[in-house]
């Protein structure tokens, strides 16, 4: 699909499949419940886990951290873009949904340089949850072919390629650098 269909599908609250850096991602539009909960009964995903939200500014992202809790250095790195794909766990807002952070106070962002992610969010005027394109048990998909054999040929799907990244996103806590998921 085209990405003005992809965007009309994120904008009417639907999810969609979207090329990140190494895989692709299942998205939606993080302020609405409704697409949230139907990413999570999609992905087979308990809710307490929390999702990762991704967009191409922080900008975009602003809505759902506590900015006040992080010093200099902590927000230089946020916004640092990095060789390799880095999801930072960090302060979220007291406004921010539990269907959003979970059984967390914290909520887990990226800042992505694919152009996929860049044009979507620049469309839609929001950041993207991101979650792995796969089914419970099955691997990450790196293809919208893979993704249409594993949700179905009418699915949407971006029709661009990952980028370069050999693995999913790194993930680590800003606060304490706990490193949650290897790279």
């Amino acid at each position: 699909m085209t990405l003005q269909q992809i965007t009309a599908y994120l904008l009417q609250n639907q999810i969609v499949a979207y090329p990140t850096e190494a895989v692709f991602g299942l998205g939606c539009n993080p302020l609405s419940e409704s697409a949230v909960k139907k990413l999570l009964d999609l992905k087979q995903r308990p809710v307490e886990k929390g999702l990762i939200l991704i967009a191409p500014t922080l900008d975009f992202l602003l809505p759902f951290i506590d900015i006040d809790e992080l010093d200099e250095s902590q927000l230089a790195k946020l916004k640092t873009h990095h060789d390799r794909p880095i999801t930072w766990v960090v302060p979220a807002k007291s406004n921010v949904p539990a269907f959003l952070t979970g059984k967390f106070n914290r909520i887990a962002v990226r800042l992505s340089d694919h152009p996929a992610v860049q044009a979507l969010c620049e469309a839609t005027g929001f950041a993207l949850t991101s979650t792995s394109a796969n089914l419970t048990g099955e691997p990450p998909c790196r293809t919208a072919e893979e993704v249409r054999s594993q949700f179905g040929e009418d699915f949407p799907v971006l029709d661009l390629a990952v980028g370069n990244a050999k693995n999913p996103s790194e993930i680590r806590d800003l606060m304490t650098h706990q490193l949650f998921r290897q790279g």
